[in-house]
């Protein structure tokens, strides 16, 4: 199964030579070339992980569509795509997983990708295993406080 990615940026020949990138690596992209067509397109279907240019519409439509993504069921893998990096945490504390810095070497941009959505998938499997383990855990506290009592 190909993973699926949303690719968001305004400039046309970026969208277009990113696209092209990834798909000659194996990915199947999505485009949207606006904040609004991103938040459409999070709603109609599901993507392993979306990249985002930051500034588009506004200077912070990037992160319009970083909460649109986190606010998905699927929960993807986010990264924020940006030829001016922010100081500090900002884009963490507004859900971005990852940061990339254009213009990027491809190699490096590859890898990047890979890295996050392993530790992306991992995390989401983390989660899983603590809540039915949270879960399974107080089926067997009932069961026993059931016993217990009679």
């Amino acid at each position: 199964m190909k993973r699926r990615i949303l690719l968001v940026d305004d400039e046309l020949a970026i969208l277009l030579t990113l696209k092209a990138i990834l798909e000659m690596n194996g990915f199947e992209v999505e485009t949207a070339a606006s904040a609004r067509e991103a938040k459409q397109k999070l709603n109609k279907n599901e993507y392993h992980m979306v990249i985002t240019d930051m500034r588009m519409e506004t200077d912070t439509a990037g992160y319009d569509v970083v909460k649109a993504a986190k606010s998905q069921a699927y929960d993807p893998a986010v990264a924020l795509l940006t030829a001016y990096p922010l100081l500090g945490s900002d884009w963490q504390d507004k859900g971005a997983n990852s940061m990339l810095v254009k213009p990027m070497n491809t190699n490096d941009l590859l890898r990047q990708i890979e890295a996050l959505l392993i530790s992306h998938e991992d995390k989401k499997k983390s989660r899983k295993e603590v809540a039915g383990a949270g879960a399974g855990s107080s089926s067997t506290k009932r069961a026993a406080s059931q016993k217990q009592a009679s």
